[in-house]
């Protein structure tokens, strides 16, 4: 067990690096024009997704991340996205974690709400809970089984 998980958040677009551990895909849509190969991940989570009227809502719009966030974290709560998120929680406190999502605002996105519960005293997080709106929003601070599904082409 890793005492201080390394949790990244990257596109699914991107090379992968080498210190990026264990490469997940957190969206519920796989990736369009991504090949299996190209995408170069080890697991495939849509169970741990937004729902699709929630993803449809939000559509990566800034001033609706805090509200986004909300209602994900409600969504979080359901069964089998809260079995999905405790086998990120698993992985990520064995070794480096990388969520891959699609979209070109990853600092918005779930894998972003994603990462912010899984790292050890962030906000959010079991160790240090707080709401959304208390939440900081990811871009002032830029920087940069069942639930298992197999990829198209596989």
């Amino acid at each position: 067990m890793v005492d201080n998980p390394t949790v990244r958040v990257r596109r699914v677009y991107d090379e992968p690096h080498p210190d990026d551990g264990t490469r997940v895909l957190v969206d519920r849509l796989w990736p369009r024009g991504m090949s299996k190969t190209r995408a170069r991940l080890d697991q495939w989570y849509p169970a741990v997704a937004p729902s699709t009227q929630l993803r449809t809502w939000y559509h990566h719009e800034p001033e609706r991340f805090d509200e986004f966030t909300r209602r994900y974290l409600d969504e979080l709560t359901q069964p089998e996205r809260a079995d999905a998120l405790a086998h990120l929680r698993d992985l990520a406190e064995n070794g480096p974690l990388t969520l891959l999502t699609a979209t070109k605002a990853a600092d918005i996105s779930e894998a972003a709400v994603l990462a912010t519960l899984l790292t050890p005293g962030a906000a959010g997080s079991p160790d240090n809970p707080v709401s959304a709106t208390e939440r900081p929003h990811p871009a002032a601070g830029k920087t940069s089984n069942p639930l298992r599904r197999a990829p198209p082409g596989s």
